[in-house]
């Protein structure tokens, strides 16, 4: 079974960004195909060849997953990335269980980068889940041999607060 990331028609109820009787506002309606179409803005390289992308996530064998979308005016962008094959380190398979470990662990990241808190922090409040509240949008897939997630939410990150591509961390 597809994990529930897998963007459908319409996104579910828990991922929706306002409630039934809300009014989305009006820069909502292009992230669900934005993250439907989010294979076209990744790309896969090295640091120094993705330092103009958007956000980026450096995985532990050197490689770089950078993000390449349109940016949407009122909504900031998260990526997390890990190869699929790595093995589950044996105390967060303990802890979180090591089924569908990589996809859940890439969701809870970007839920972390997207919400600012560190992910021990977020362990206590979500485990490796995301909000049930639907404050973020998310799709997660498979790109290569990575498992990849791209993370929306409200909010503005101004360029003039975002570190230069040289000092971003991820």
């Amino acid at each position: 079974m597809p994990p529930p990331s897998d963007l459908r028609p319409m996104l579910p109820a828990a991922h929706r960004l306002v409630d039934a009787g809300s009014a989305a506002p009006p820069s909502a309606r292009p992230v669900p195909g934005l993250l439907a179409s989010a294979e076209r803005h990744l790309r896969i390289g090295t640091p120094a060849e993705l330092a103009d992308a958007s956000t980026r996530s450096h995985l532990d064998d050197g490689r770089c997953v950078g993000w390449y979308g349109p940016p949407v005016p009122g909504w900031r962008v998260a990526v997390d990335a890990e190869r699929a094959d790595a093995p589950v380190p044996p105390a967060l398979a303990r802890r979180f269980g090591a089924g569908d470990f990589w996809a859940r662990w890439t969701r809870a990241e970007c839920c972390c980068k997207l919400a600012d808190v560190p992910i021990a922090t977020w362990w206590r409040r979500h485990g490796l889940g995301t909000p049930v509240d639907g404050t973020i949008l998310w799709r997660t897939l498979r790109v290569a041999d990575l498992v990849v997630t791209i993370g929306l939410a409200p909010g503005s990150s101004p360029a003039s607060a975002r570190p230069s591509p040289a000092t971003r961390v991820s």
